[in-house]
């Protein structure tokens, strides 16, 4: 039998080839010439992938705390991953929003940090921001978005890659990353939100923290398998629309017998090529199809929807809705 230390070793090794298994997967074979930041809140999660991330490539990662200012001691805490990664020899950098934050707070503030470390990454010339979310995140997700009637796309829940983001975690369990973090004994903050019962996230997370019969890595694995999929119908859209005879004119839309998830598929990428932040799904994007579908205008923000009917049967055509006149002053 192994000594204690030897142990240690061996267990910190596993933990690195498997991070580096879970890493090749995402950013390819050259993953180890790469830069990464890394968001570190200050929690045991970020904490952990921090490092595991400099253990693997010790001089290519850089770390980023986004301090929204949101609540009393969040500066204590970006000042205690400043200070540890300063004795860790890691670039560390402390962000803050020009603004304070406005809206849904924990919409607001995610797509807020979002934006900050991408300014980070490029300023930094970083290839990846890589963030700690894991299997339990992936099943509260899940969860979440059943109670809202996601499709295929929202059940897909978090992408362990979106665009240079990577979530090399995601078939990791919370308690094994807290279990690295005593082991290493690492310094860490619990985020007094993840136990604040006015969010529907933190509510959701102790139910179930006191269930057993949901697997988190068995539905981190089928998150996994429905993005596959949701990826594999959006290039069949795309095809499809390419072999229209008309394909280059974005207002046309056209429906060749294509099954009902095919079609609205269709219905949103030809939207979002004339108005491209334009974010339409779920009942809103379902009302529109059946709107169409009953030879009805439809609108759809500042644009509308028509039925063309010809030798070759109905088409829709996308334009720009009427100005709605100014109420007359009194």
């Amino acid at each position: 039998m192994q000594p204690p230390q030897k142990q240690k070793q061996a267990a910190d090794r596993d933990a690195a080839d498997r991070l580096a298994g879970d890493l090749v997967s995402l950013a390819g074979d050259d993953w180890h010439r790469l830069h990464y930041g890394v968001a570190v809140s200050g929690g045991p999660d970020s904490m952990a992938l921090l490092w595991l991330m400099a253990s693997l490539l010790p001089g290519q990662i850089w770390g980023a705390t986004v301090d929204h200012g949101l609540r009393r001691g969040s500066d204590d805490e970006a000042r205690m991953v400043a200070g540890f990664c300063e004795r860790e020899h890691i670039p560390h950098s402390t962000l803050h929003p020009p603004v304070p934050i406005t809206g849904s707070q924990q919409a607001a503030a995610r797509s807020e940090r979002y934006r900050l470390l991408e300014q980070w990454r490029e300023a930094n010339a970083l290839n990846h921001i890589v963030t700690a979310h894991h299997a339990d995140d992936q099943l509260e997700t899940i969860v979440m978005r059943l109670n809202r009637s996601s499709g295929v796309g929202g059940l897909a829940a978090i992408r362990a890659r979106n665009g240079v983001i990577l979530r090399p975690l995601l078939h990791w369990r919370r308690s094994e990353l807290m279990h690295l973090a005593f082991e290493q004994d690492l310094p860490f903050v619990d985020d007094p939100s993840n136990s604040n019962d006015r969010f529907d996230r933190a509510r959701l997370r102790h139910a179930l923290r006191a269930q057993s019969v949901l697997d988190p890595a068995a539905a981190a694995r089928s998150a996994g398998w429905l993005a596959e999929a949701d990826e594999a119908l959006d290039w069949t859209v795309e095809r499809l629309i390419a072999s229209w005879p008309d394909a280059s004119d974005i207002a046309v839309i056209r429906d060749e017998g294509y099954p009902p998830e095919i079609f609205r598929r269709i219905v949103a990428l030809r939207l979002r090529a004339n108005t491209p932040h334009l974010a339409l799904r779920g009942a809103s994007l379902d009302g529109v199809v059946a709107a169409m579908h009953k030879g009805r205008r439809a609108m759809v923000g500042a644009l509308m929807i028509d039925a063309v009917r010809g030798f070759e049967g109905t088409i829709w055509r996308i334009s720009a809705a009427p100005r709605r006149k100014a109420p007359k002053k009194g």
